[in-house]
């Protein structure tokens, strides 16, 4: 890695939180309702987008024979109810703990709105508050969803900070297209049913946030070798 980086801006869903198990399970209830399947290249159409994006994505992908409202409200009154069970992913707490306390700044730039956002994290809110900044899906200043870029030049702008020295940790190739868009290095932890063809244009793609080296991108060391949560 060459380039300087400053600021980290890490996406949410499956990257951080441990939400895309409750959506694929959702969704392939949604879809078996229709005869469909909710297959590997469906998920790869559907996940990182905004909402009502991603309930699109997913009717046309899987031949739904829903409108993008429908299927969302189908699919939230699945959703709103597993939301609370989500878990921090392997390394998450570790390296944000770890990005923090050395004084490197932080923001999530998540497609989540404001209400699913709250049931998501509720049981995490002494871990958000790790974070600078949050930038969500609904916010006023958004103009385009990912994988418009509009998310991560948004968080890099309210953290004061060059996109080309920004780091993005993404999981969707929605995603990763952001941030490349934004101008921004691109470390992928991608969901493992996803083909590895998708991120190809990434700096980086690792199975899990545990594998990640800080040192390597100019980022402070871990003090210990460990291998945990």
């Amino acid at each position: 890695m060459t380039r300087t980086i400053t600021h980290v801006i890490f996406d949410l869903d499956g990257l951080l939180l441990n939400t895309e198990s409750i959506h694929e399970a959702v969704n392939q209830i949604v879809a078996q309702r229709y005869g469909k399947v909710y297959s590997a290249d469906v998920k790869a159409q559907v996940v990182g987008k905004r909402a009502l994006e991603s309930s699109q994505a997913f009717v046309d992908a899987a031949g739904l024979p829903l409108t993008a409202e429908d299927c969302l409200a189908a699919r939230y009154e699945l959703l709103w109810a597993r939301y609370g069970d989500a878990e921090l992913m392997p390394g998450a707490q570790r390296l944000t703990a770890h990005l923090q306390q050395t004084g490197v700044p932080m923001a999530i730039a998540t497609s989540s709105h404001q209400k699913n956002f709250e049931m998501k994290t509720e049981r995490h809110q002494d871990w958000l508050g790790l974070f600078d900044l949050i930038v969500r899906g609904d916010d006023d200043a958004l103009k385009a969803g990912k994988p418009a870029p509009d998310i991560f030049l948004l968080a890099a702008q309210r953290l004061g900070a060059n996109p080309e020295t920004c780091l993005v940790f993404e999981d969707s190739p929605a995603g990763l297209e952001a941030a490349r868009r934004a101008g921004m290095a691109v470390v992928m932890v991608p969901d493992p049913d996803l083909p590895r063809s998708l991120f190809s244009d990434a700096d980086a793609v690792l199975e899990s946030l545990l594998q990640f080296e800080p040192e390597a991108w100019g980022l402070p060391a871990y003090e210990e070798s460990i291998t945990s949560h």
